[in-house]
């Protein structure tokens, strides 16, 4: 029994709306069909007292279907108001037998309300309407004789053909329930799975009405904007603890209006904390189907660092990380649009003289230092509006709108403000700059006018630095040449040394016998189309690329392997050894392997010349590296000898084994007395420190006769011998062409 009480409905379970709607038809339907059957009464076959009580008992069943309070009271009015509709509409057919099937239609219509209190009370309603009816008026109820002889019995089968439709209304009711039941089930099943996912998601959500009315959020997006989890009543957007930054902040208002979804990026200030962040809110809108907006949908995401590190990474891009100024591409772009414009602009270019020796000396973070301070100088001579960035390296670029007059001037701000030592870790720094200034018109010229600037730069530097440098048409010219030299140093350096880059040789004579004692090794090129360029060609390029490391290295090489070649001729080679290749730090290795090479080769042999010049220029410790160079057992001279500001303490404090007097000093010595003084003392002061002697630059006669008469021990000069080729030395090693030559002048 209870098996099958299971199956049957359970009733009343419609929601208030739906049950409202259904009650509103069937009481429509109702009033409807008393409007019928009192137009059927007057016009049919039935009596006027009939129709009176049909109407007299339905019209009351209308009224309290619609005033009475209790929903179920109501439609058990309705149901009672079909049945007397039914039976009088019988009655008024004079019981006709199809009238009946009206009952069929109203059990069918009264299944709507699915309740068993209507549905109950018209079941009973009809059987006893049957019944009663059916023996007490049986000519009204019944239209044949059968009826009217056994009353019961038809209305017993009336009441059952009633029940079984009935019935089969309870079934698809009963089906209907399970149906709806499984939906429920499903929907609450979906209902707390979407509910887990909206709470428990790590991403801040909520839901909004178009109002703005928050409807539902969940615990990250409380947690995100410090929220308690119970809000008040009445809560909206507008409560949120967010402050909108800018012009266009109607976040909410655009996603109300949007029909699509949408994405937003937005700045807030928190009204908590004042902290400025950035969100970016997904809205999603939601329609019912008569396309009436029921809320929003927004996941909100606080991408404040993402787009801080956005903006850090565009800064880094535009500024130079280690000095804070504009880096080189955002130079570029800012000097593009700088030309565009009306006025010409002025590029002062500028780098740091002798950084290098910074660099080498104290290292590279004392290096960065002296940069940061420097571009704290410049930004403070700088005037705003201008252009300022560092190109790499101690190379800066500054660029103002104005005529070139403008771009001079503060070109000559820059060079004074260098007269002030920089403040470095609380030490005072002195340094010098090199400045090139180059004015342009037009967005098109922005590569030319720093080129011009930095080819003003070089020419500033080459002019010993700590100056200034207008540009000029015909320093493009030693631009041109300096490039085509470095480009044919290049070519040279990738092809067949010995061919490209050969060495030739000037004798070095003794005053005492006459005889070649040694020689100078001098590198030369040659061109492709087999010119011999001299190093006034290419020297000044090799120091500046660097490339006088490889062609020193170069050098040293081919002068060991002719000196073995002339062992039986000749004394020794002196090689000159430049700045640059003096500080690279694997000058001293490079040079021990080298001399490894060649164990029968005495080091002695090879003399590595150093001009004063560099051993001013040099970065690091001069006599801990001479004094090294020594212990290989090579031998040092000390070139140009009395062209620097203080020789004589150069001569006490290098390890030097040969001094080699500057022609300056040799040229005109048989003429000038003083010039025989200074010699004179000269020699004495490095004959006591144990140290030899060279002349350089004889050219006459009278200079050989003098030196000789000074006691110079060896003299070198044109006097002798150019420079010459390996062959044409080798003929003179041979043939004792110096001895000839001093024969004719004595």
């Amino acid at each position: 029994m209870g098996t099958w009480l299971r199956w049957l409905p359970t009733g009343g379970k419609l929601r208030d709306e739906d049950w409202t709607a259904r009650h509103r038809l069937l009481t429509v339907i109702l009033a409807v069909v008393v409007v019928v059957v009192t137009v059927f009464g007057a016009l049919g076959p039935g009596d006027a007292v009939t129709l009176l009580w049909t109407d007299l008992l339905v019209l009351p069943c209308v009224v309290a279907a619609t005033l009475l309070p209790n929903r179920r009271l109501r439609s058990v009015c309705v149901a009672l108001g079909f049945t007397v509709a039914c039976a009088g509409f019988v009655s008024l057919s004079n019981g006709l037998t199809e009238a009946h099937f009206a009952f069929f239609v109203a059990v069918a219509a009264l299944a709507l309300y699915r309740d068993w209190a209507p549905f109950g009370a018209f079941l009973v309603a009809t059987t006893l309407h049957h019944g009663v009816f059916g023996v007490l008026i049986g000519g009204h109820t019944y239209d044949h004789s059968s009826a009217k002889a056994h009353p019961l019995v038809w209305a017993a089968l009336h009441g059952f053909a009633v029940l079984l439709a009935a019935g089969f209304q309870v079934v698809q009711w009963g089906l209907t329930e399970a149906e709806e039941r499984r939906a429920q089930d499903n929907l609450e099943e979906s209902q707390a799975q979407l509910s887990v996912a909206f709470d428990e998601t790590p991403v801040p959500m909520a839901m909004f009405a178009p109002d703005g009315l928050l409807l539902r959020s969940n615990a990250a997006y409380r947690e995100w904007l410090r929220l308690p989890d119970d809000l008040p009543a009445g809560f909206t957007v507008r409560d949120l603890p967010l402050i909108p930054i800018g012009e266009d902040t109607k976040a909410f208002d655009q996603a109300v209006a949007s029909p699509d979804p949408l994405t937003m990026v937005r700045q807030y200030r928190r009204t908590d904390d004042g902290q400025l962040i950035w969100v970016q809110v997904h809205s999603t809108p939601l329609y019912d189907k008569k396309g009436r907006l029921r809320f929003v949908f927004a996941h909100c995401m606080d991408i404040t660092k993402s787009r801080n590190h956005e903006a850090e990474l565009r800064r880094q891009v535009r500024h130079d990380s280690l000095t804070g100024l504009l880096s080189r591409k955002a130079f570029e772009h800012d000097l593009a649009e700088l030309l565009a414009g009306k006025a010409p602009v002025s590029v002062i270019y500028l780098d740091v003289d002798r950084f290098k020796s910074v660099n080498d000396g104290s290292g590279h973070a004392a290096g960065d230092d002296v940069l940061r301070a420097l571009a704290a100088r410049l930004s403070s001579v700088v005037p705003p509006g201008a252009l300022l960035a560092r190109l790499g390296g101690d190379e800066f670029v500054a660029a103002v709108a104005g005529e070139a007059a403008g771009g001079l001037r503060l070109g000559q701000e820059i060079l004074a403000s260098m007269s002030e030592p920089l403040e470095v870790l609380g030490n005072q720094l002195p340094v010098s700059v090199s400045i090139g200034v180059a004015a342009e018109h037009g967005a098109e010229h922005a590569d030319d006018v720093v080129l011009a600037a930095d080819t003003a730069m070089y020419a500033a530097k080459r002019a010993g630095g700590n100056r200034l440098e207008v540009f000029a048409e015909d320093m493009r010219v030693s631009v041109h040449e300096r490039l085509a030299a470095e480009a044919r140093l290049r070519q040279a350096l990738a092809g067949h040394l010995p061919w490209t880059l050969p060495l030739w040789f000037q004798p070095v004579v003794s005053t005492v016998t006459g005889q070649i004692i040694g020689a100078e090794a001098l590198v030369r090129m040659r061109t492709p189309d087999g010119r011999i360029l001299s190093p006034y060609h290419f020297i000044g390029a090799a120091e500046e690329t660097g490339m006088i490391v490889p062609l020193g290295q170069h050098v040293l090489r081919s002068a060991i392997e002719h000196l073995i070649y002339w062992s039986g001729h000749l004394g020794y080679v002196s090689v000159n050894v430049s700045p640059r290749q003096l500080a690279e730090p694997d000058f001293v290795p490079a040079l021990a392997d080298l001399l490894g090479q060649y164990p029968a080769l005495d080091p002695s042999r090879l003399v590595l010349e150093i001009t004063e010049t560099a051993l001013l220029a040099s970065t690091v410790d001069v006599s801990e590296r001479l004094a090294t160079l020594k212990r290989l057992g090579v031998r040092i001279a000390l070139d140009d000898f009395g062209t620097g500001y203080s020789s004589l303490t150069w001569l006490k404090s290098v390890p030097a084994d040969i001094v080699k007097l500057d022609r300056s000093f040799v040229a005109g010595l048989a003429e000038d007395q003083r010039k025989a003084s200074i010699i004179s003392a000269v020699l004495w002061l490095a004959q006591s420190l144990g140290m030899s002697t060279i002349a350089e630059g004889v050219e006459e006669p009278a200079d050989w006769t003098a030196l000789q008469a000074a006691g110079c021990p060896a003299v070198q000069g044109y006097f002798f011998s150019p420079p010459r080729p390996p062959e044409e030395f080798q003929e003179m090693l041979i043939n004792g062409v110096c001895v000839t030559s001093l024969a004719q002048f004595t």
